[in-house]
C-alpha cells in the first residue's frame, strides 16, 4: 500500500520506519558555529575582570567570530545559542582565593560561573572554570565575549592549554 500522505494519528511512534526516499524539513543545522582558543598564555592580573584574547579558530561557520581585534562573536542570525566557556587558571607561588569565568552579551555581565580555593598549599595549579548557557540573538547587533578574573596572587595566567570558547544555533 502507498501512502501519499500520513496523518498523525496513523502513525505509532513506538514503531520503526524505514524511509526509502528523501525526508525534508527534519532536523536543523546548528551554524552559526565557533570554537576558539588562545594561541599562547595570557597574562591576568589578580582582582581585575581580564577580556580573554581567543585569537585562534578551531572553526568558524559562518565568520562570525571576530579573532584579530574586539575577540567577539556576532552571528548575524537571530536564535537561541547554545555557548561554552573554559578557563584554566595557573599559578606558580602563592594561593589565589577565587577563580572567575564570565560571558558577556553587548558589554554586560550575562553569566557567570567561579571556583573557590581551597587549602593553602601554593601547590594548587591549573583550576579550570567552565560554563555553559543559552543566549537569545537578535540577529543584527548582539554579541558575546569570554573574561576571566582571579583573585589573590600576581603573575597568574589564563592557560592556552586549555582555555577555549565556543557556541552554535539551536533555535530560531
Amino acid at each position: 500500500m502507498t501512502i501519499t500522505k500520513i496523518q498523525s494519528e496513523s502513525l505509532n511512534l513506538a514503531d520503526t520506519y524505514a524511509f526509502t526516499g528523501t525526508v525534508t524539513g527534519a532536523g536543523g543545522v546548528n551554524t552559526p558555529a565557533f570554537r576558539v582558543k588562545l594561541s599562547a598564555n595570557q597574562s591576568i592580573t589578580s582582582a581585575t575582570i581580564t577580556k580573554i584574547q581567543f585569537n585562534t579558530e578551531d572553526f568558524d561557520t559562518d565568520n562570525a567570530y571576530d579573532n584579530s581585534t574586539n575577540y567577539r562573536f556576532t552571528p548575524q542570525e537571530a536564535g537561541k545559542y547554545f555557548i561554552y566557556l573554559g578557563v584554566n587558571f595557573d599559578h606558580s607561588g602563592g594561593v589565589p582565593t577565587l577563580y572567575q569565568s564570565y560571558i558577556y552579551k553587548n558589554g554586560s555581565l550575562f553569566e557567570q560561573a567561579y571556583k573557590n580555593q581551597v587549602g593553602s598549599s601554593i601547590n594548587h595549579y591549573g583550576n579550570n572554570v567552565t560554563l555553559n548557557t543559552i543566549v537569545t540573538m537578535n540577529g543584527s547587533t548582539d554579541y558575546i565575549e569570554a573574561f576571566g578574573r582571579q583573585n589573590g596572587i600576581t603573575g597568574g595566567i589564563m592557560s592556552s592549554a586549555y582555555c577555549f570558547f565556543g557556541g552554535y544555533k539551536i533555535i530560531e
